[in-house]
């Protein structure tokens, strides 16, 4: 399986409900590094996994809906705790909505798979993968 990654960066305030996140229920940032890989078994004609510039520029489309903004006042997040996996999982969503519709290109049409990391420091991460 052939990889390409492309990597941008997030950040946001949120706090979290529920006994389980101690001092996180209080208002904090985060700053996330995002990576999303696209994976697909065979390079196109150009040899190319997908057009890394579109790539990027979707990802970065897509984190300034949210980047310095306080996830506790965004609708679309209301009852749900925007944990680190739980935002790896609406930016996946996003990115695969992105393609679906076209706007990763043609060559976007042979990915299988994405993963979407999100760095929440230097030594924690989560990250959603799945099938397209």
């Amino acid at each position: 399986m052939y990889r390409l990654c492309v990597r941008d960066h997030l950040m946001i305030a949120h706090s979290f409900k529920g006994e389980t996140f101690g001092p996180a229920q209080q208002m904090h940032g985060a700053t996330y590094v995002v990576d999303v890989a696209f994976q697909r078994p065979t390079l196109d004609s150009d040899g190319l996994v997908i057009d890394i510039g579109l790539a990027g520029d979707a990802l970065k489309a897509i984190l300034a809906d949210y980047n310095y903004r306080n996830l506790d006042e965004v609708d679309e997040f209301k009852g749900h705790n925007t944990t680190t996996e739980f935002m790896a999982k609406v930016i996946f969503d996003r990115i695969a909505a992105a393609i679906k519709q076209g706007a990763l290109g043609e060559t976007a049409t042979g990915i299988e798979r994405l993963e979407v990391k999100l760095h929440e420091s230097h030594i924690a991460w989560a990250s959603f993968e799945g099938a397209l």
